[in-house]
């Protein structure tokens, strides 16, 4: 049995190191691939080296303990993930539901490339041109600031994109061009709809990444959205586990931040 679970862990770290160093080969270095590369350098070490660390630790009690105490914290850690997991595809499932009437479609940016949108963006608004074929009469914004050793805003690239990609006319779309992240996202799209008479106690649907949807929604409850419904767009194969690896820590520091 031991020897099974240290093949398990050195294919599963394995795995992670590759899956990891491809994405940071391309630039994608960020807390979800930094950190599952060094739990898989973690995994390979210990199954690779278990006979020795073993030996080590017979002969240190107190070394031991802090041991299993860490793998402890680990499979406590894991258990969590793995819920938090769960959450997100309940809430994913609940996206692909038929949507009720809407008032506004709010999409959120996700990041450019040289006046484009990235794969993710590109998959936000695809998902939301279906929604506005199906409801012509909600208001379109579209959210995202001008980023750095920018001149365009996010917002205008992704108008630009619905016109060009869904022949959606440009003068059915309010930009939101001063955001920089989520919450600022919604509160300063609050301002569009404002000025059109729609309040945020209306249904208003939030288009955004699948991992991204359950802190989405809980920001905008915290905002007084009363009726958030958040539509999820699928992330690229290619990022789509690191994405949600990232999202979780970020749920999490969103919580120690009170954004909700």
């Amino acid at each position: 049995m031991c020897g099974l679970l240290r093949v398990l862990l050195t294919v599963l770290g394995a795995i992670l190191i590759i899956d990891c160093v491809t994405l940071m080969a391309v630039d994608k270095i960020n807390f979800g691939t930094v950190l599952p590369f060094l739990i898989g350098v973690v995994f390979v070490g210990h199954g690779l080296f278990a006979p020795l660390i073993t030996k080590i630790l017979s002969n240190n009690p107190l070394l031991r303990r802090i041991w299993y105490g860490l793998w402890l914290m680990f499979g406590l850690w894991l258990v969590s993930f793995l819920i938090f997991i769960y959450s997100l595809q309940q809430q994913i499932a609940k996206g692909r539901q038929d949507l009720p009437s809407v008032a506004a479609i709010i999409v959120l940016g996700s990041g450019t490339v040289d006046g484009k949108p990235t794969p993710t963006l590109a998959s936000r608004l695809d998902t939301a041109a279906q929604l506005i074929e199906q409801q012509p009469q909600a208001l379109i914004i579209t959210s995202g600031g001008v980023g750095y050793e920018r001149t365009r805003s996010e917002a205008d690239i992704m108008a630009t994109y619905l016109q060009q990609a869904h022949d959606i006319p440009l003068d059915r779309i309010y930009q939101e061009g001063k955001s920089t992240s989520t919450e600022e996202n919604l509160a300063y799209s609050q301002i569009i709809l404002e000025q059109h008479g729609i309040d945020k106690e209306a249904s208003i649907a939030i288009v955004t990444s699948d991992f991204h949807t359950i802190r989405a929604a809980a920001i905008a409850r915290h905002q007084g959205y009363t009726q958030p419904i958040t539509l999820a767009s699928p992330t690229p194969l290619s990022i789509r586990y690191n994405a949600w690896f990232r999202e979780y820590f970020a749920f999490g520091s969103g919580w120690l931040l009170q954004e909700y």
